[in-house]
């Protein structure tokens, strides 16, 4: 459970949730293909997670210095073989289960499902891994915002859903902010590792802005939603999120310690999943 991470795995859970209340918004749901969406979604993420955790030790990322929580390689607890082949167990669950969803809707679903495991194990394995190079919140926003929100909605519709690729903007900038928050309190360690996040690569300063950015997405949804005429009177919602996200943004844009940084990532995930629960809440209610 320490190696999964479970308090970010609300990342996993949150798009599903925002993919399904789109689904029903167009008219359809049916709960075992958004079950299986989940499980897909869930095993994605721990499996990046196991990944991080042992690759980032091998590869030197985890130092004595290192001020986030502990990991199970870096503290001894479980070898690194053992974590890897967790992942690749992790991966091969979401593998099997999206070969249901390909024998119902074909390559779009195979294109996504290889990309998003493909990138799973890229984010820090092999020759150019994703997180040493500054694309860790591209891969975070793209398969954990957009891709999960677009599936989710699409195994269920059988077809893409504009309402579902709007609403997958916000689920993916709030999703990516999690990252963010991360990589600012290790830009540190990370420097000295050579692991060069986009984090170490923009400074603090920038990171800290791009944190803010991210967090907006809680501001600006109600008014996309209203534009697109999806959320029908109850389109601000989400707005209920925002005496959680703006204190939130205020402690990452002035506080650097550790335990600050910690607090703020596990509270960056519950605003993620308040976020889209209020999000989802705001579809259903028309």
């Amino acid at each position: 459970m320490l190696a999964a991470r479970i308090p970010t795995l609300p990342a996993a859970v949150a798009p599903v949730v925002v993919g399904t209340t789109a689904a029903a918004h167009a008219g359809a749901v049916y709960p075992l293909a958004a079950t299986g969406a989940l499980v897909v979604a869930l095993a994605i993420q721990v499996g990046t997670n196991l990944a991080n955790d042992a690759l980032d030790f091998l590869r030197g990322a985890d130092g004595a210095t290192r001020r986030g929580p502990l990991r199970v390689t870096h503290g001894g607890l479980l070898p690194a073989r053992q974590v890897l082949t967790g992942a690749y167990l992790c991966f091969a669950v979401a593998a099997l289960v999206g070969l249901l969803f390909v024998r119902l809707y074909g390559w779009p679903v195979l294109a996504a499902g290889v990309l998003a495991i493909a990138a799973g194990l890229a984010y820090t394995a092999g020759p150019w891994p994703l997180a040493y190079h500054g694309l860790g919140e591209l891969f975070v926003f793209i398969f954990f915002g957009v891709v999960a929100v677009v599936g989710t909605a699409y195994v269920q519709l059988g077809r893409v859903d504009s309402v579902a690729v709007v609403t997958s903007v916000p689920v993916g900038l709030l999703v990516t902010a999690i990252l963010v928050v991360n990589n600012l309190r290790d830009i540190e360690t990370d420097r000295a590792a050579g692991k060069w996040t986009l984090a170490v690569r923009l400074g603090a300063g920038w990171t800290r802005a791009l944190y803010v950015v991210c967090a907006a997405g809680v501001v600006a949804t109600p008014v996309m939603l209203w534009a697109a005429g999806a959320g029908g009177s109850w389109f601000w919602l989400p707005w209920l999120a925002l005496p959680v996200a703006v204190p939130l943004t205020w402690a990452v844009v002035t506080r650097s310690d550790g335990p600050t940084l910690n607090y703020a990532l596990r509270r960056t995930a519950q605003l993620h999943l308040l976020f889209s629960a209020l999000l989802g809440a705001a579809l259903l209610w028309r």
